[in-house]
């Protein structure tokens, strides 16, 4: 078993000066911590693996592919593999938990 608290989690993203802290890799998936404060602007590109997103906090849109919905804590999107992806219009710091299948990278 591994298990993690969130809140040490954000101290250590923030330590390492990240927007991402992968914080779980195994065989088939991987799991990480990304966060992008009010206003900021979303720096992804497409990934090669599908993608779960659990908000944590915070709130803004997320556009995938064509389509655009407002997220806040609770939301959760799934994002095929290879779909264009951002948020946008954070209106308050965002933390998402990302599941990636298979693992990234």
């Amino acid at each position: 078993m591994k298990a993690f608290r969130l809140d040490e989690l954000e101290a250590e993203r923030a330590a390492n000066d990240g927007a991402y802290l992968q914080f779980v890799r195994e065989r088939n998936m991987s799991v990480g911590l990304y966060a992008l404060d009010a206003g900021a602007l979303d720096p992804q590109q497409p990934h090669q693996q599908d993608e779960v997103y659990f908000v944590v906090s915070g709130r803004a849109s997320i556009t995938v592919g064509t389509e655009t919905t407002q997220v806040g804590r609770g939301s959760v999107v799934y994002v095929p593999a290879g779909e264009t992806h951002k948020f946008h219009h954070i209106t308050e710091d965002l933390r998402v938990m990302v599941v990636f299948s298979p693992p990234e990278g």
